[in-house]
């Protein structure tokens, strides 16, 4: 018997028929939350955990460099093990400037179900 999965929607949102708090019941797209939480959170932006993400908006502003796309890569691999290493295993990220924006690829394989899955990721000003 599947057992059913309910989790916190991300962003959060209070559903307006019930009154509480919105939630995720397609366990791959919670985690898939979940890693953009981590990849958009910029450190300090968290009181209690300070150390907290990846701070990707702020790499906007960094030298658009084949170095700087290897060092973003790192970035995130680093951040992605760090929070959610017990939930999923990244298998490869890619990193590109284009025309000021930041394309970020994350394949990564949910470990509670063995599912390979890709998150392609935007980030502009």
């Amino acid at each position: 018997m599947a057992r059913v999965f309910k989790g916190f929607r991300f962003p959060l949102e209070i559903d307006v028929t019930t009154g509480q708090v919105g939630r995720e019941s397609d366990y791959s797209r919670y985690v898939a939350q979940l890693i953009k939480q981590v990849l958009l959170t910029a450190p300090g932006e968290r009181i209690d955990r300070p150390d907290f993400g990846a701070g990707l908006r702020r790499q906007l502003f960094a030298p658009s460099s084949e170095t700087t796309a290897t060092l973003l890569q790192t970035l995130v691999f680093q951040s992605l093990d760090r929070w959610l290493g017990d939930l999923i295993t990244v298998d490869e990220v890619k990193t590109a400037f284009e025309d000021g924006r930041l394309e970020v690829d994350v394949v990564y394989t949910v470990k509670a179900r063995g599912e390979r899955e890709v998150l392609n990721l935007e980030v502009a000003l």
